[in-house]
């Protein structure tokens, strides 16, 4: 007998790292915060009508804190509260058939389906995460127009735009505890797989333009696989051997909802908080969501280097924020652009690009040979070594003394010599 589907409760940023447990009895829900347990495992429980129990993990990005998130470069220069927002702070309920009738709204190629489990997540999206949601909303000003502009050159659908809130909620710093990096949360062998470079100077994952590229060509390579959006989503999240292990274990079934017992624990909430968050970033004003207020960062265009250049050059003579300048190269994981290793893109403020350009011999010779420190040449140390003479004495000592070891030892080799050749010739005669 298949188990029945189990149901879901949490996903999203939080204010706070949080944990929990959740414990429902069918389609009857108590109060929410009566609902959700902490729980120090970084799991929660899910228990269906007829008693049976699983155990299922959080999605990472729900543990980032709200204060770390804006603490980040463009949060804190382009995003503020917005002080005209004059909203309740109050999360309306509705009707099971308004939510369907607003998911059915929404334009998109992907099924955005309603269960139970879908309703769990906006209701925590919509309630406990309602600062998280601001956030989201405001920053994805800076990300958006990126993610839409490589989907949309993969011809893949626009909504999957949304599934950086679940890997990373729009922190282009993130790094998980397995070590997968940036908005798109690439491990470093499929980063490389996709064409971004990995090395003790740069990692292309936490770009947010190339990291978008390449996940639009990963998906476009499961959908080839799976045929269908659901499951791709789940693939991009627990990778296509465990889906494709899940499928066969369903009978072969390639439906998410079918294979959903047969999933890894985290990925069991992934499709529904991608449903949940493509709904709460469409219709956040129905629960009283106001989105901070953006003030978009100046144009930037590119340079290209063949020299190394550290970015402390560039802040210095052109008299730029460090901060921004890592915030614009968040690829350059030691503030290093290895131009002389590849020619190397280093974006830059519309109107500081022809400075660069102009003042580039200032820049490349400012203060290098600190910032820059690799020797290219090294000159070897070819002196005697000498030593004290306690030294020379203890050497002395022991030479001596190994001196007087190898003689008696020849004396004893000369003995033995002498006397067994003379007893075998004698033996010898006799016979």
């Amino acid at each position: 007998m298949k188990k029945y589907i189990l149901l879901i409760a949490m996903l999203a940023t939080s204010l706070c790292p949080l944990q929990a447990q959740v414990v429902t009895d069918g389609d009857d829900y108590e109060d929410e915060e009566e609902e959700v347990i902490v729980d120090e495992n970084n799991e929660f429980t899910i228990r269906d009508k007829n008693g049976n129990e699983e155990v299922i993990d959080f999605p990472e990005a729900m543990d980032y804190d709200l204060d770390s998130l804006l603490n980040l470069y463009l949060s804190k220069t382009y995003l503020k509260q917005d002080s005209d927002c004059n909203m309740r702070d109050v999360n309306p309920t509705y009707s099971k058939e308004e939510y369907i009738e607003r998911l059915s709204r929404l334009p998109t190629v992907m099924e955005m389906s309603y269960n139970d489990v879908v309703l769990k997540f906006i209701e925590r999206y919509s309630g406990r995460l309602r600062q998280s949601v601001s956030y989201m909303l405001g920053a994805a000003n800076f990300y958006m127009p990126i993610f839409e502009e490589a989907l949309d050159a993969y011809g893949l659908p626009l909504e999957l735009k949304y599934l950086p809130i679940i890997e990373s909620a729009l922190n282009p710093k993130a790094v998980s505890r397995v070590g997968a990096t940036g908005l798109w949360q690439f491990m470093l062998a499929t980063g490389k797989q996709y064409g971004l470079n990995v090395n003790s100077l740069v990692d292309d994952r936490r770009d947010p333009v190339k990291a978008s590229y390449a996940a639009a060509r990963y998906m476009q390579a499961l959908y080839r696989i799976f045929g269908d959006w659901n499951l791709v989503i789940a693939a991009y999240n627990c990778g296509p051997e465990n889906i494709n292990k899940a499928i066969h274990r369903a009978g072969g079934v390639k439906d998410y909802w079918k294979i959903y017992p047969y999933l890894p624990s985290e990925t069991r909430g992934y499709v529904p908080a991608f449903i949940a968050a493509n709904y709460i970033m469409t219709y956040y004003s129905f629960h009283n969501i106001c989105p901070m207020q953006t003030t978009l960062p100046e144009k930037t265009d590119t340079v290209v280097v063949n020299r190394n250049v550290h970015l402390q050059q560039i802040a210095a003579v052109l008299e730029l924020d460090i901060e921004m300048l890592r915030s614009l190269n968040p690829q350059y994981r030691r503030d290093i652009v290895p131009g002389a290793t590849e020619p190397s893109a280093i974006k830059l403020p519309l109107a500081d690009t022809s400075r660069f350009i102009d003042n580039q011999d200032s820049i490349f010779a400012y203060n290098a040979a600190e910032l820059l420190s690799k020797r290219a040449e090294v000159a070897i140390n070819d002196e005697t070594p000498t030593f004290t003479s306690n030294r020379k004495t203890t050497v002395r000592r022991t030479t001596t003394t190994r001196k007087r070891t190898t003689t008696t030892a020849r004396r004893r080799t000369t003995t033995a010599r002498k006397t067994t050749p003379a007893k075998k010739t004698t033996t010898a005669r006799k016979r």
